[in-house]
């Protein structure tokens, strides 16, 4: 299982790399390191078992902050419209992006991120990623708000993008141009 002495923290050069294409169809091996990333994402979120492991809690995981630089990303949340994620992905893409942008005004954290890094971070409105999952199927996903942001949160990672790195220096609340707040929807 794993624990948050798995992830690796700020600073790792793993952290800063771009992570390798997985090939498909998955390892035995690579399709349970998956499953053990969806299954820490689950286990954050319950209340029991993060206080009995000391999890924090997650809605995102991506390879490399397990020290493993594939393109392998695992998502468990529910957005603001009630709507379920909740899967692994090998080697997800995004195919299409909206010229709207969002952000959470809350700014965003990172399980490989022990401080708290105030700041708008800017993201796509909408984007259209596409992967295999567990089972091996191409899926197609069309994400918008809190969704979206997650996704691309996690994708970052297989590119080496930390979510601060998004963050304008100068003016961290500034209010990206063409956005609105995704945690605010109308």
């Amino acid at each position: 299982m794993i624990t948050m002495d798995d992830i690796v923290r700020e600073g790792h050069p793993v952290l800063r790399q771009v992570a390798d294409e997985v090939s498909l169809p998955p390892s035995e091996e690579e399709k349970h390191t998956l499953t053990e990333m969806l299954q820490y994402l689950i286990n954050s979120q319950d209340e029991e078992m993060a206080e009995k492991y000391n999890l924090r809690p997650g809605v995102g995981l991506a390879a490399p902050q397990i020290g493993l630089s594939k393109r392998m990303i695992a998502v468990h949340f529910t957005d603001f419209d009630e709507q379920e994620y909740s899967m692994g992905l090998f080697n997800p893409k995004i195919m299409s992006h909206s010229v709207e942008k969002t952000y959470l005004s809350t700014g965003e954290g990172c399980l490989s991120v022990d401080r708290d890094v105030p700041g708008y971070v800017p993201r796509y409105a909408r984007i259209t990623v596409k992967g295999t999952d567990l089972n091996g199927n191409e899926v197609k996903l069309r994400l918008k708000g809190y969704a979206a942001i997650v996704f691309q949160h996690e994708i970052d990672h297989l590119n080496g993008i930390m979510f601060y790195d998004h963050i304008n220096k100068e003016d961290p609340f500034n209010v990206p141009e063409n956005a609105k707040p995704a945690d605010r929807e109308e």
